[in-house]
């Protein structure tokens, strides 16, 4: 079996189809490459894809009438994503989705899938639960964007990263612009906050990385009301 069919084969929502159905969702797909920071799709646009992650990674971000960014998500190997357009015809792009490193995508188009998710009812309940998960998420972040301080949400996503690197010290590959963005804030309110939490010895920062010293404290921090 080919590449995209090896890929349905291990999705929470593919893996569901009847093998025939399998095997034609291979055939049928659309497979692109996309440099780092190249743009998959604009803001705005009318785009009735589903699209499943090879390899790399894609950002969904959100731009404001101000200029300013908010990452939304970031989307890993193996994971799913759709246009709105997808389900609701000529519905606009919500975000923009961004290669954040070199990726391989494969996509279907809406009249590809229709039949498919028609004849195969428990996959289409399993993008059901997909969509649910991320509707959540997207409840969360609205909430954190509308009552938790910009310190409150640096420190859930600080503490996220270190636990995602299993180690007390992680890498300033993410920038205080990128931070901003997946936090809904700006690049001088992070630097603010994450040398607060230096003057509270929660974490150490360097020229390298960013070393948690006390991560009681940062978790009392995200856990404050």
């Amino acid at each position: 079996m080919n590449e995209p069919g090896s890929l349905l084969k291990r999705s929470c929502v593919f893996s569901w189809l009847a093998e025939s159905d399998m095997d034609l969702m291979a055939r049928q797909a659309t497979t692109r490459q996309y440099a780092k920071n190249e743009t998959v799709i604009f803001y705005g646009d009318v785009w009735p894809y589903l699209l499943l992650i090879e390899s790399g990674s894609v950002d969904a971000v959100k731009e404001s009438g101000e200029g300013r960014s908010l990452m939304v998500n970031t989307f890993l190997a193996g994971d799913l994503f759709w246009g709105l357009a997808f389900f609701q015809e000529d519905a606009l792009m919500p975000v923009t989705l961004e290669a954040r490193e070199a990726s391989r995508l494969h996509l279907w188009s809406r009249e590809t899938m229709e039949p498919i998710l028609a004849r195969n009812g428990r996959a289409g309940w399993e993008l059901c639960r997909l969509m649910a998960g991320r509707m959540q998420r997207a409840s969360d972040i609205l909430e954190g964007l509308a009552f938790q301080p910009v310190a409150k949400r640096l420190a859930r996503l600080l503490l996220d990263h270190f636990e995602q690197a299993g180690d007390a010290a992680i890498s300033r590959r993410l920038t205080l612009d990128e931070m901003a963005a997946r936090i809904g804030s700006t690049r001088e309110m992070v630097c603010r906050a994450l040398y607060g939490f230096s003057d509270k010895k929660l974490i150490e920062v360097t020229r390298a990385e960013f070393v948690l010293t006390d991560r009681k404290g940062l978790a009392q921090l995200v856990a404050r009301a």
